[in-house]
């Protein structure tokens, strides 16, 4: 196992990394953030920012336009965007482990070599088509069909909840459906293709500014060759990029968690009651001091799996666990966080207040807290 996890000193390339990205996120992202949210604009411009870093391409090989990096080095990259702005971490996120690294681990060569270049390189971006109206929880209970054609799948049904699905920018979405009786298969449906529309944006709690759509297919046809990876291992396969998944979002989770608590030891040597900052009272310490230990129990919590991971070694249980523990963490900080600033933390101008309202889907999406401690509890014997 990596070094840096009993040492706590990242190599000297994940240093440069994280202060890079750190840089870019309070120069770039911070100061147009709340205006996003405020507009639920989606923010092109730092995303073409992220595009120029070569942040999309991060844990792809360079034959494929990435940068010869790994899922450590996205998962350093998203803490630190989640930091400042959930939504344009998770539009990365969503972008790299949702959209192409599925292509990545499934694909084959002609596939990849169509697709990676423009996903890995942000010119293009990726949807992951998986949930369901009636699925959620339930990834299993695949009710959209895929039919072959003349050489072709017929697809009909819809999705819900599907990131990066409706931009400009949006160029495929890869999409589970049923290919026979109880078989789900994967299959890549460029956009645009005549049938498929990504439906009007949802009005969302949080992540304001990230691209959220359900979808619906009719009569979508694509060529047969579309087909991604064996026909019928669709939903295991997809089990295994949410495993990954899971890591990522720990990894937003704590940047979230972690923003909170710098923000609020910020307000905390600002604001002055009783004539001194609020800081020096115990009741404002100790809640501050609990929350940076969330952060750091969860960062340790995601830094295992992910080596993990690295070492080809069994991970599904740790990710559980990080995702678990990480999600918890920045939701259970953005509400401490949002005490400490008191009425001023209710105001959306201030980034706690954002955080509070973003932190909430850290617990739901890509697998909900109960999900997590189901995996944990059945890779337990239970």
């Amino acid at each position: 196992m990596p070094d840096y996890l009993s040492t706590g000193t990242l190599p000297e390339e994940y240093e440069q990394l994280a202060k890079t990205v750190r840089e870019f996120a309070q120069s770039v992202v911070a100061p147009v953030a709340a205006k996003h949210d405020e507009e639920h604009s989606f923010p092109y411009r730092v995303v073409e920012g992220m595009a120029e870093m070569g942040l999309f391409g991060l844990p792809f090989p360079e034959e494929y336009g990435g940068m010869g990096g790994d899922y450590f080095a996205l998962c350093l990259a998203l803490e630190e965007l989640g930091k400042v702005d959930q939504s344009v971490a998770i539009t990365l996120e969503a972008g790299v482990s949702l959209g192409a690294m599925p292509v990545y681990r499934f694909g084959n060569d002609e596939q990849k070599q169509e697709w990676l270049p423009q996903l890995t390189s942000g010119r293009a971006l990726g949807a992951f088509g998986l949930t369901e109206a009636g699925g959620g929880s339930d990834a299993g209970a695949t009710k959209t069909t895929a039919k072959l054609d003349d050489g072709h799948w017929v697809i009909n049904g819809s999705k819900q909840f599907i990131t990066n699905s409706g931009t400009d920018i949006t160029r495929l979405v890869t999409v589970t459906a049923l290919t026979g009786e109880r078989e789900i298969s994967s299959i890549l449906v460029p956009v645009p293709t005549p049938g498929f529309t990504a439906e009007p944006a949802y009005n969302k709690v949080g992540w304001n500014a990230s691209d959220t759509h359900p979808l619906s297919f009719d009569d979508v046809r694509v060529p047969q060759e579309n087909l991604l990876g064996v026909r019928g291992r669709g939903y295991a396969n997809f089990l295994r990029i949410l495993d990954e998944g899971r890591i990522a979002i720990a990894a937003l989770s704590v940047g979230a968690a972690q923003g909170c608590v710098d923000e609020s030891i910020k307000y905390a040597r600002e604001r002055v009651a009783f004539g001194q900052p609020i800081g020096k009272y115990q009741a404002i310490e100790f809640k501050i001091a609990r929350m940076e230990a969330r952060a750091h129990a969860a960062r340790t919590a995601y830094y295992d799996a992910a080596a993990l991971m690295l070492a080809g070694k069994p991970f599904k249980k740790e990710a559980a666990i990080a995702k678990l523990v990480a999600s918890e963490a920045a939701m259970d900080n953005a509400r401490d966080g949002t005490q400490i600033h008191g009425g001023y933390g209710f105001m959306n101008e201030y980034v706690v207040a954002r955080h509070y309202r973003d932190s909430k889907i850290l617990e739901i999406g890509e697998g909900t807290t109960e999900v997590q401690m189901m995996i944990i509890a059945r890779q337990l014997g239970l």
